[in-house]
C-alpha cells in the first residue's frame, strides 16, 4: 500500500518537472538581450561574421523548437550543455558549487527547526505570559525583515564590530589548499582529513550565512508550532494522558508535540526547497561560492545552459522535498496514507 502511494506521488510530480523545464527554456530565450553579443563584447570583438559563427556553433541561430529538441536530446544523455561564458561543462560547474549550497541550506534548516520548534513549544506552554508575547514579537520581526539587511547587521555586529566571526567565504585561506576535496562538504571533508583547525574555521564561516538564511524560517516554524500546539493541548487525548498521571514533560514532548508537528513538517518541507532556491541574496552578501551565486552571475551574463541546469536542480529539489513531506505525514499520522 505504501509503495503504491509513493509511486502515485512520484507520477504526479513528473508532469510538473517537465513543465518547469519547458517554461524556463522558453522564458530565458524570449527575454531581451543577445548572449552572443554579450560574449563578443566581453572578449573585445564584435564583428557580425564572428557573431553569426558563434551563434551557429552554439545552436542559437536555430528556431526554438529545434533548440528545444536538441536540449532534450542532450539532457536524455545526461549532458546539460556547455557554459556560454566560461565554456565549461554545466554539469561540472553545478557539481562544484552545489555542495556549498546544500551545506548552507542544511545548516540553516537545522538552525531554523531547532530554534523555531523550541520557541513555539515554549510559547504554547506559557500562553498569555510575557514569554509568549516576546516569542511572537521576535517571530513577527523575523518574518518581516529582509534577509540581506539582517545579514549585513549580523556582519557588522559579529564580524566587523567584534571580530568574532568571518564575513565571507567558506574557510580561511590558509586551510583552503590543505583539505582534500572528497565530498565537497567542507565540514565533512575537514573531519575526514582530521584537521580540527580547518573544521573550526569552516564552522565559523558557516554561522553567519546559516543564521541569516534560516532566521525567517525559524520565525515561521515558531508561529506554526505554537498555533498547532495550542490546538493539540486542548484535545481530549491530552486530558486523558494527564489524567493517567503522566509527567507533564512526557505529555508535551511525546503526545502533544508529535501531533503538532504535522503542519510544521509541511512548512519545513516546503521551505527547505526555498532555502536551496532562494539563497542567492545570502550567498551574494557573504560571498558564499554556491549555486545561488553562480546563478546570479549566469543570469546577468545570459548564460542559458547554466541557468537551465540550475533551474532543473531547484525544481528537482522542490519535488523531492514535497515527496519527503508526504512521507513524513504518513509517519506522523498513518491515516493520511489511506486518504
Amino acid at each position: 500500500m505504501r509503495g503504491g502511494w509513493v509511486l502515485r506521488r512520484v507520477a504526479m510530480a513528473l508532469p510538473l518537472a517537465v513543465g518547469i523545464v519547458l517554461v524556463s527554456f522558453i522564458l530565458l530565450r524570449v527575454m531581451p538581450g543577445d548572449p552572443v553579443d554579450i560574449m563578443l563584447r566581453g572578449g573585445g570583438t564584435s564583428s557580425e561574421e564572428e557573431a553569426r559563427a558563434l551563434a551557429r556553433q552554439l545552436g542559437l541561430d536555430q528556431p526554438l523548437p529545434v533548440q528545444l529538441a536538441r536540449f532534450v536530446a542532450d539532457l536524455a544523455r545526461g549532458d546539460l550543455g556547455e557554459s556560454i561564458r566560461s565554456r565549461q561543462p554545466v554539469g561540472q560547474m553545478l557539481r562544484a558549487t552545489l555542495p556549498a549550497t546544500v551545506e548552507l541550506a542544511l545548516a540553516a534548516l537545522v538552525f531554523a527547526v531547532a530554534v523555531g520548534v523550541a520557541l513555539g513549544v515554549l510559547a504554547a506552554t506559557r500562553r498569555g505570559s510575557w514569554l509568549d508575547r516576546a516569542v511572537m514579537a521576535v517571530a513577527s520581526l523575523g518574518v518581516s525583515m529582509p534577509a540581506f539587511w539582517f545579514g549585513i547587521v549580523l556582519m557588522l555586529v559579529l564580524a566587523v564590530g567584534t571580530g568574532w566571526l568571518p564575513t565571507s567565504g567558506r574557510i580561511a585561506s590558509q586551510y583552503a589548499g590543505t583539505v582534500p576535496w572528497r565530498t565537497g562538504f567542507l565540514l565533512i571533508d575537514t573531519l575526514l582529513a582530521g584537521n580540527g583547525a580547518a573544521f573550526r574555521s569552516a564552522v565559523a564561516h558557516l554561522v553567519l550565512p546559516a543564521v541569516t538564511l534560516g532566521a525567517e524560517l525559524a520565525a515561521v516554524v515558531a508561529r506554526v508550532t505554537r498555533s498547532s500546539m495550542l490546538e493539540v493541548l486542548g484535545a481530549e487525548f491530552i486530558r486523558t494522558a494527564r489524567a493517567k498521571g503522566l509527567h507533564e514533560r512526557r505529555v508535551i514532548l511525546v503526545h502533544a508535540l508529535r501531533n503538532a508537528l504535522i503542519p510544521t513538517a509541511s512548512v519545513v518541507g516546503l521551505q527547505a526547497g526555498v532555502l536551496l532556491g532562494g539563497n542567492m541574496i545570502v550567498e551574494t552578501v557573504f560571498s558564499w561560492p554556491g549555486l545561488g551565486r553562480l546563478v546570479v552571475e549566469a543570469i546577468f551574463a545570459r548564460d542559458y545552459p547554466v541557468v537551465q541546469g540550475a533551474v532543473m536542480v531547484y525544481a528537482l529539489t522542490f519535488l523531492v522535498m514535497n515527496l519527503l513531506v508526504d512521507l513524513a505525514y504518513t509517519w506522523l499520522d498513518p491515516r493520511i496514507r489511506e486518504a
